[in-house]
């Protein structure tokens, strides 16, 4: 396993990072192509450290699962950097692409999905082993990787289909199999959405652990706040493609800044407020079409203290003083702007 001694290294950033996807154009030809594109990312900016776990967090549609895509080379990008271990990651194929998968693993939402119902455990591991690691995959080898997601004895699952395992028990393979590279980096992209409520705890138990015994740096994509409070060390919210508030995950779910954080922190569960909160009925509209975006903030169609100014620029990030590293996009926080209560 690979693993950084310094903890809080920076090990994945993104500069920038921007994906536009061409629509195509109905009718005669398939492979024609409008002039509009879906503005899927825009200008993203991130850093992932050794050792801890950073929760992206927004509702579907947002971009979250683009980035992930985008850092594990599975998309390209239009515009923008990434860099690993503080050099930048060019836009290769081949053998370098190899290279740098072996540095980032992406942990899919579906474990079902995401493996091949036809092979066996052992098939999945194996073949992660060999394609990084230049020795064999002996079944010592395969067990000590299932001892790591806590599935063991090994031999109890290693010659077992998919469909012969739980839910929680694929995902862990699934994670067992990206293990396997000997990873720097772990982009999980919301691996327990797919589970049990019961289980969901365990897993996101083992990628903190992950995370603090081999110094990893985990990516946590979600739509649950609560999840993300609970297991990141820095919340990011992401709205309609743009960052739009990031600090640690105490601050920015206990003092969010955001009208949209505050909205999604309202309109998750809670047993003690009503069913039908103001909050929830607010997220309820309609979300701005990232083919045709709206001019200044992107959320200011929904935003309930929306001002003249939000219709027509692009906020930029302002710094909180309320808690080191806590920043929001919103003109409510312009020194120019009245405080806000």
């Amino acid at each position: 396993m690979s693993v950084t001694e310094t903890n809080g290294t920076e090990v994945l950033a993104a500069v920038g990072l921007t994906k536009h996807f061409a629509v195509r154009r109905r009718g005669r030809s398939l492979l024609a192509r409008s002039p509009g594109a879906v503005h899927a990312v825009e200008d993203v900016d991130l850093t992932l450290c050794s050792g801890q776990v950073t929760a992206l967090v927004g509702e579907s549609g947002s971009g979250k699962s683009t980035v992930a895509r985008l850092l594990a080379q599975l998309v390209s990008r239009t515009a923008g950097e990434i860099r690993l271990d503080g050099w930048r990651v060019p836009a290769k194929r081949g053998r370098w692409l190899r290279s740098y998968r072996h540095q980032v693993q992406l942990i899919l939402q579906d474990p079902f999905a995401s493996l091949n119902p036809v092979h066996t455990v052992r098939y999945h591991l194996a073949r992660a082993l060999r394609l990084h690691s230049s020795g064999g995959a002996p079944d010592a080898s395969l067990s000590a990787l299932l001892a790591e997601v806590a599935l063991g004895p090994g031999d109890q699952y290693l010659d077992k289909f998919p469909h012969e395992l739980s839910g929680g028990q694929r995902q862990r393979v699934a994670i067992a199999r990206a293990m396997a590279a000997g990873p720097q980096v772990l982009l999980a992209d919301e691996p327990v959405s797919m589970l049990d409520v019961s289980i969901r705890l365990g897993v996101l138990n083992l990628l903190r652990d992950l995370a603090t015994r081999l110094q990893l740096a985990v990516l946590y994509i979600t739509h649950d706040i609560a999840s993300a409070r609970y297991l990141a060390d820095d919340i990011l919210v992401m709205y309609a493609g743009r960052l739009v508030e990031g600090g640690d995950g105490e601050t920015v779910t206990q003092r969010p800044a955001h009208p949209y954080t505050r909205l999604l922190i309202g309109s998750a569960p809670d047993p003690a407020r009503p069913a039908s909160s103001a909050a929830a009925n607010d997220l309820l509209a309609e979300p701005p079409s990232l083919v045709s975006p709206p001019g200044g903030c992107p959320f200011h169609p929904r935003c309930p203290q929306v001002r003249s100014r939000c219709r027509a620029d692009m906020p930029p990030r302002f710094e909180l003083g309320d808690a080191a590293g806590h920043w929001t996009a919103c003109w409510l926080y312009s020194p120019d702007e009245p405080a806000v209560p």
